[in-house]
């Protein structure tokens, strides 16, 4: 479906964008490539939600809130999306698993994006053979300890039934004692550590789960005690749980999608924290500090623009880059995104690289050399062609609130453009490459490291180079990080194949989502201090 829309509409479009999306932190992923980050539109991806269904859970809320006098210290919180299964390795329900504190890996993300050992105790690579030694005391919910062969059968279960981790079953694996086993990956693999840390790549007991969609048995300090497909979620303590004292009795994640039902939730005292906040809910939080503490920090969600090489020229590309005003665009989304600059995070060693500021005139300048000439109306015009850009979107993210502000800033450089919304942007635009300006989202550093975005989209071949970027010495650098073991030199190489891309005006990358959660005073350790979507409840999680 398309649909033309004016600049009229971008008060209501950017608050029901907000009201839709919130910076919304999980979602799934097209299974098209094995690249695809856990995103599509909200109507493909997105389980159905109506505003009735917000209330039927604010309800249960108020039900389970009730029970509170019975000693117990329950945490409850609101899911902004809800998954039919439970199986760690499937699909991406191992985020969900991770969140609800079910499933654990063999590693996890730190705040500061290094890798802490969780059930592996240490990993050693010698060539191309890793040696990973795990925490003894690792052990599933039922008691039984996670050995080395059950790792490795995990991991194998996990390249069968997930297509993203299929590479998996091309390396040998060798269980050395009960505790030891080791990946020779056959060619340089650097960043099997960061895969490793994937919350997918979480131990199921493999010979005593009956169930894998409803009653997974995992080692995470909490055990589901009741789950409703694409519902809510009820978790208990894992009283059998080998890493210490789990401070909560358990944890209820409410199904609500939209935002209004979550800030009366959270109001009325029903809810005790939650994230994926939208502009709205944010301001009122911080206006009340002796209330609500809100945390923000930068996260690893990409909002960005494909360029069409195949239809636009150089100069073209160059005068739209010059034009986006995204600090302009990160206002608009009030403290929901930070501007970007390129796709990671500037903290990041991987992240330094510069773009040219905002220069209308310039972007003027280059399409009148460009042999465009301005009309009457406004609008550069060539060959009695008006210049007018097919804007692609889908409206989830806050992309269709930047789609309107994106017309409007070229508009006002005499660049003319349509809007079209697409329901499914992997099935449309992206798969056919028919478009000018393509607007996505996805994550951009889902493990520590830089090579999953690039590969994702700068690669010749890959999924998301679908507006024909092709450079030869981006693409080596490409081909040097699938290699390369150093940090430093991994940085460098990922720094330069950023900066050939945005000097090639092949994309153009707006913002990063900033990662906000807002708890009741005394609530802490529901993950509001690390960049990932797929942290939530662990050991340490408490309130008063």
């Amino acid at each position: 479906m398309k649909r033309k829309i004016t600049s009229l509409l971008l008060t209501s479009v950017l608050a029901l964008s907000l009201a839709a999306c919130g910076g919304s932190t999980q979602n799934t992923a097209p299974a098209a490539t094995a690249a695809a980050a856990p995103e599509t539109t909200a109507a493909a991806a997105e389980p159905a939600k109506t505003q009735a269904a917000d209330t039927a859970a604010t309800e249960a809320a108020k039900t389970e809130a009730a029970k509170e006098g019975t000693g117990e210290k329950i945490l409850y919180t609101a899911a902004s999306f809800a998954y039919p299964s439970l199986d760690v390795h499937t699909e991406y329900y191992g985020w969900y698993t991770s969140i609800y504190g079910l499933s654990e890996a063999l590693f996890k993300i730190g705040p500061d994006m290094g890798l802490i050992p969780v059930l592996a105790e240490s990993m050693e690579t010698e060539g191309n053979v890793a040696t990973i030694k795990l925490n003894e005391a690792a052990a599933f919910s039922n008691g039984n300890p996670l050995t080395a062969d059950m790792a490795v059968r995990n991991l194998q279960r996990l390249a069968e039934v997930n297509s993203r981790f299929a590479f998996l079953g091309d390396f040998d694996y060798e269980v050395v004692d009960e505790h030891t086993f080791t990946i020779d990956t056959k060619a340089p693999y650097p960043t099997l550590k960061n895969d490793l840390a994937s919350p997918e790549c979480g131990m199921i007991d493999l010979d005593n789960t009956k169930d894998f969609d409803l009653d997974p048995i995992c080692t995470g300090p909490f055990v589901i005690s009741d789950f409703q497909p694409s519902g809510d979620v009820r978790v208990a303590r894992n009283e059998n749980y080998w890493g210490g004292d789990v401070l909560l009795d358990g944890a209820v994640f409410y199904y609500m999608q939209e935002d209004q039902p979550k800030l009366m939730a959270m109001q009325s005292g029903e809810l005790d924290c939650y994230n994926s906040i939208d502009s709205a809910s944010l301001q009122i939080y911080q206006s009340d500090p002796s209330s609500y503490n809100v945390v923000q920090i930068a996260g690893t969600r990409l909002q960005f623009y494909i360029l069409n090489e195949n239809r636009l020229d150089d100069k073209v590309r160059e005068a739209i880059n010059l034009t986006v005003d995204k600090d302009s665009i990160a206002a608009y989304q009030e403290g929901t995104v930070s501007p970007a600059v390129g796709p990671f995070l500037p903290t990041a060693a991987y992240g330094q690289v510069t773009v040219p500021a905002v220069d209308t005139e310039k972007a003027k300048q280059l399409l009148e050399e460009d042999g465009y000439t301005l009309g009457a109306d406004g609008i550069y015009e060539k060959d009695g062609e008006k210049l007018s850009l097919n804007i692609c979107y889908y409206a989830a993210r806050n992309l269709d609130a930047i789609a309107i502000l994106m017309q409007e800033q070229l508009k006002a450089i005499g660049v003319d453009s349509v809007l079209t919304v697409e329901e499914d942007p992997d099935a449309t635009y992206i798969s056919t490459g028919d478009f000018d300006v393509a607007l996505y989202c996805m994550i951009s550093d889902k493990a520590g490291d830089p090579l999953y975005f690039l590969d994702s989209t700068l690669a010749e071949g890959s999924y998301y180079d679908c507006g024909g970027f092709s450079d030869d010495e981006c693409q080596a650098a490409i081909e040097q990080l699938r290699t390369e073991a150093d940090p430093e030199v991994r940085a460098e190489l990922a720094n330069k194949a950023v900066q050939i891309a945005i000097d090639d005006n092949a994309f153009g990358y707006v913002g990063l989502f900033n990662q906000t959660t807002v708890l009741k005073p005394g609530v802490h350790g529901f993950a509001e201090d690390i960049p990932f979507d797929f942290y939530g409840v662990d050991a340490k999680t408490d309130k008063p």
